[in-house]
C-alpha cells in the first residue's frame, strides 16, 4: 500500500524531529513518550534538568535542553540549538505554561505578567522561530499550542484570569498562524484539555470536593485519563492531519458542549 493511502503509516513520525516543551512532568512527559513511541526524535525542553535526563534516558533518540521559557532570550537559542543538533525541526509542542490562581482583585501584575510571558509569548515565538527553520528548509511542519478548555469558556469557580486570558489568546494565535502560513506547508492547530491529572493539577486531585466538582459539571461524569490525549496529539502532530490547520480540539469530556 501506498505510503499516502495508508492510514496508520500517516500516524507514523520516523524521521522527524519533535521539539516538546514544559516536559519534565505531568502532560509534556506523556507527550514526548507518545511521539518518541510514534518514531520521532524527540527534544525535550523544560527548567529541571534531571528531570530531563531520567526523561531522555528511557526514549529512543532524545536529548534534553535546560532553559526557563520566561526569558525571552532562550527561546530563539532552543530552536536553534535543536535544528544545530538535528539538522531541522519538523513538530512543536508548545506545552510550557504556568498559572496565576489568585482573585483577580488580588492577583499581582508581575504573576500577570509571567503567565502571559510563559503561557502566549513564549510560544509564539518558538512557534516563529520554527516556522521560519521550517520554511527555509523546505519540509513544512506542525505546530501543536496546548491551550485549555479555560481559553474557550469562562470559570468563575477557579480565579485565574491570567491563565484564562493567555490560553484564549494562544487559541486566537492558532487561528492566525494557521491561516497565515498555510501556503507555506506549517500548520498551527491547538488541543484545549479540560481536567487531566498533572503537576499543575495536583492540588484538584485528591481532594474530594475538587473531583466532585470535575465529575458533576463534565457531562461525561469524569476527568481525563492522560492517554486520551495520545490519539488528537498524533493526529494533529503527524501527516494524517496534512489538511487541517488553525483549529483548536477540546478533548474535554463534553465540558464546553454544555
Amino acid at each position: 500500500m501506498d505510503a499516502a493511502d495508508d492510514p496508520v503509516a500517516r500516524f507514523r513520525l520516523d524521521g522527524k524531529v519533535a521539539l516538546v516543551t514544559g516536559a519534565s512532568s505531568g502532560l509534556g512527559e506523556r507527550f514526548a513518550r507518545v511521539l518518541d513511541a510514534a518514531g520521532a526524535r524527540v527534544v525535550v525542553a523544560a527548567r529541571r534538568a534531571e528531570r530531563l535526563e531520567a526523561l531522555v534516558a528511557e526514549l529512543t533518540d532524545a536529548h534534553a535542553v535546560a532553559c526557563d521559557l520566561a526569558d525571552p532570550g532562550t527561546r530563539t537559542a532552543l530552536v536553534r540549538e535543536v535544528v544545530e543538533r538535528t539538522g531541522h525541526i519538523d513538530v512543536v509542542v508548545n506545552n510550557a505554561g504556568v498559572q496565576a490562581t489568585t482573585a483577580s482583585t488580588e492577583v499581582a501584575m508581575d504573576d500577570f505578567r509571567r503567565a502571559m510571558r510563559v503561557n502566549l509569548e513564549a510560544p509564539f515565538e518558538l512557534a516563529r522561530e520554527a516556522a521560519r527553520a521550517m520554511i527555509a528548509a523546505g519540509r513544512g511542519g506542525a505546530i501543536v499550542n496546548i491551550a485549555s478548555v479555560l481559553g474557550l469558556v469562562g470559570n468563575g469557580v477557579i480565579p485565574d484570569a491570567a491563565y484564562a486570558a493567555s490560553k484564549g489568546a494562544l487559541v486566537n494565535l492558532t487561528r492566525q498562524l494557521g491561516a497565515e502560513w498555510a501556503r507555506s506547508g506549517v500548520r498551527v492547530n491547538a488541543i484545549a484539555p479540560a481536567w487531566f491529572p498533572s503537576e499543575m493539577t495536583g492540588t484538584m486531585f485528591g481532594d474530594e470536593r475538587s473531583e466532585t466538582w470535575i465529575r458533576r459539571n463534565t457531562p461525561m461524569g469524569r476527568a481525563g485519563a492522560p492517554h486520551e490525549l495520545d490519539g488528537v496529539l498524533l493526529f494533529l502532530a503527524s501527516d494524517a492531519s496534512s489538511y487541517v490547520t488553525g483549529v483548536t480540539v477540546p478533548v474535554d469530556g463534553g465540558w464546553t458542549a454544555v
